[in-house]
C-alpha cells in the first residue's frame, strides 16, 4: 500500500502540473483575442462589426439625384474674345413645346442644338418633378434627420415628408458594403401603400461615384429610371445621367446626360 502511494502522488503532481500550464495557456489566449485600448479607439469593437459601420455614412448630396434644370430655364449670359458679356433668350417655359426659342449671339447650329436639349430637358423634368415627386421630396427631405444604427448595423433615417397636402412616413437604408454603401428608401401612405421600395442605389465611400434605380409607383412598381452621378471634389466637377430603364418600353434606353467641365463652363 504504501508502494502504491509513493508511486501515486508523483503521478498526480505530473498531472497538476498539466493542467496548470494548460489553464494558463487558455487565459493568455482569451487575453490576447481581447481588443486593445488602440482597436476601441480606431472602431474596432469586439463583436466583429466592421470599423466603418461605427459611424453612419455620408448621404450623396441633392445633385447626384436631381439634374439642375435652372441652365435651361434662365437667361444665358455668354463672354466673348474681348470679355464683353451679352445675354441671350432662352427657353423659359415647356408649357408649349412646339414654339421653339431661339438663343440669340449663337450659330444657327448652336441654337438648335440648345433648343432641342431644352425640350428634352423640359421632359425629363415633368418626370421627375411630376412622376416621381413623393421620392425626391423624400430624398431631400433626409437630410434633416439624424439616422439610428440597428443591430444589424444598418443605418436608417426615419421621417414624415409633406408632398402635395397628404404626409408620407419614410424610412432611408443606408449599409456599409465593399468599398461603399447601399441605399434603400422605403416609403408609406397611410390607407394607401406600406413600406413601398420605391429606390436603392449605391454609392463609394468618398460619395464621388454611384447610382440610382427608382421604380414607378406603387400601384405599378415596374423600373422607370436610372441615376448614374459623378463628381470630382478636388475641381467642382461633375456630371449626371438619367436613362430609361422601363422593361420593353419604347423609349427603353433613351438618356439625357449633363455635365459641368469647370468652374468656368
Amino acid at each position: 500500500m504504501k508502494s502504491f502511494r509513493n508511486r501515486l502522488w508523483p503521478s498526480l503532481f505530473v498531472a497538476l502540473a498539466i493542467l496548470a500550464l494548460l489553464t494558463a495557456g487558455c487565459a493568455r489566449q482569451a487575453v490576447n483575442n481581447q481588443p486593445t485600448s488602440n482597436q476601441a479607439a480606431n472602431g474596432q469593437p469586439a463583436n466583429n462589426q466592421p470599423a466603418s459601420t461605427a459611424t453612419p455614412p455620408e448621404i450623396p448630396p441633392v445633385s447626384t439625384f436631381i439634374m439642375d434644370f435652372g441652365e435651361f430655364t434662365s437667361p444665358k449670359t455668354s463672354t466673348d474674345d474681348q470679355g464683353h458679356q451679352s445675354v441671350g433668350t432662352q427657353l423659359v417655359s415647356f408649357n408649349q413645346p412646339n414654339s421653339v426659342l431661339l438663343s440669340m449671339g449663337d450659330t444657327e447650329e448652336s441654337r438648335k442644338n440648345w433648343n432641342y436639349a431644352a425640350l428634352n430637358v423640359g421632359l425629363w423634368n415633368v418626370v421627375l418633378v411630376v412622376g416621381l415627386v413623393v421620392p425626391v421630396a423624400a430624398f431631400v427631405e433626409s437630410f434633416k434627420h439624424e439616422p439610428v444604427q440597428n443591430p444589424d448595423y444598418t443605418w436608417v433615417w426615419t421621417y414624415e415628408v409633406p408632398v402635395q397636402g397628404d404626409i408620407y412616413s419614410a424610412e432611408l437604408h443606408g449599409r456599409y458594403i465593399e468599398n461603399g454603401v447601399r441605399w434603400d428608401m422605403y416609403i408609406s401612405k397611410q390607407n394607401d401603400y406600406s413600406n413601398f421600395h420605391w429606390y436603392y442605389g449605391e454609392s463609394n465611400l468618398p460619395a464621388t461615384d454611384g447610382y440610382w434605380i427608382l421604380k414607378n409607383k406603387p400601384s405599378n412598381p415596374t423600373d422607370l429610371l436610372r441615376i448614374d452621378w459623378h463628381r470630382d471634389l478636388s475641381d467642382n466637377t461633375n456630371d449626371i445621367k438619367y436613362t430609361n430603364i422601363v422593361p420593353g418600353g419604347p423609349e427603353n434606353g433613351g438618356y439625357i446626360f449633363a455635365g459641368v467641365t469647370s468652374d468656368e463652363a
